[in-house]
């Protein structure tokens, strides 16, 4: 028995929020291209009254692998920073071993949210990219729309 080949998934996400804290959004838009060459898409949004930037950027992530309903391998497209760096230059593994501290002692923030990535990140394979925030990138520019959009639905 041979197993099914894992889906190839691209992903693009960003978070939004109207004052840091304030009303926060997030988006994601996947991509999926099929055997026929045809490719469908997937736009995901939603948000919280009382956020930051950087938990909405997580969230985004979040909300978008837990959209697949098989592991998959992933091309994650972020414009933060604070989330490739997490798993691109050991900060999560650092924060884990150091029971969930930042290198200065101090408790990692958005720990619950950093928890469900490392869930979900054992579930696929995932590449994180980063890609620079309006700088006309289109599906980056489509997140930013839908997770502004999602923000003010909490003003």
């Amino acid at each position: 028995m041979t197993d099914t080949p894992r889906k190839q998934i691209t992903i693009h996400t960003d978070g939004s929020c109207l004052g840091n804290p304030g009303a926060g959004g997030w988006a994601a838009v996947l991509e999926y291209t099929h055997q026929n060459g045809k490719t469908s898409t997937l736009e995901l949004s939603g948000g919280e009254a009382n956020s930051t930037n950087n938990r909405m950027e997580l969230q985004a992530a979040i909300g978008a692998l837990e959209a697949l309903n098989s592991p998959c391998i992933v091309t994650l497209y972020t414009d933060s920073q604070y989330l490739r760096k997490a798993f691109e230059d050991g900060w999560l593994k650092n924060w884990i071993r150091n029971g969930w501290k930042t290198k200065d002692k101090q408790p990692v923030k958005n720990k619950e949210l950093w928890e469900k990535l490392v869930a979900l990140e054992t579930q696929h394979q995932i590449s994180w990219a980063w890609v620079k925030g309006h700088a006309g990138n289109d599906l980056n520019e489509r997140c930013d729309q839908l997770a502004r959009a999602a923000a003010k639905k909490f003003l």
